[in-house]
């Protein structure tokens, strides 16, 4: 099995809607345009991944594990989802973790012919490029929670 470079840029369909993916994150702002310090979405193929990157408040480790399509921001900032689609989970397996966007330029529409052309490597599968509803955005604070979309 070749193994194939995690800092490349991937053209996915994720489980919500065609995004950017790649472990390489000034990369993807650089080619969204976006501002560097504002943080990605990092996408996980599992709670033991997850947990190398955040500790769950005890009072929401059940509704983060029941959860579906939902990005959790945590105390420390970081925004994470364990992605449970098993055609998207199939490819992020390969790297455990990645950070990930729509594939767009910061604030535009999707243009599949930009996507392509910036992409390095274009992963298809058998439900083709759609956009669709974004994931749902939940804060996690130490007393609370809100929904930020």
């Amino acid at each position: 099995m070749k193994i194939v470079d995690p800092k490349k840029l991937f053209l996915v369909q994720t489980d919500t809607t065609v995004g950017f993916l790649s472990q390489d994150s000034k990369r993807l702002a650089h080619i969204k345009k976006r501002d560097f310090k504002k943080p990605f979405l990092i996408s996980v193929d599992s709670f033991k991944t997850l947990k190398k990157f955040i500790r769950v408040p005890k009072k929401y480790k059940k509704f983060v594990r029941r959860s579906k399509k939902i990005t959790f921001v945590y105390p420390k900032g970081l925004a994470l989802r364990v992605v449970k689609n098993e055609a998207h989970l199939k490819f992020l397996k390969k790297f455990r973790w990645l950070y990930s966007t729509s594939a767009n330029l910061s604030g535009k529409k999707f243009n599949l012919d930009f996507a392509f052309k910036v992409a390095d490597i274009v992963v298809k599968d058998e439900r083709g490029f759609f956009e669709g509803k974004p994931s749902k955005i939940v804060k996690l604070g130490k007393a609370n929670k809100k929904r930020l979309r």
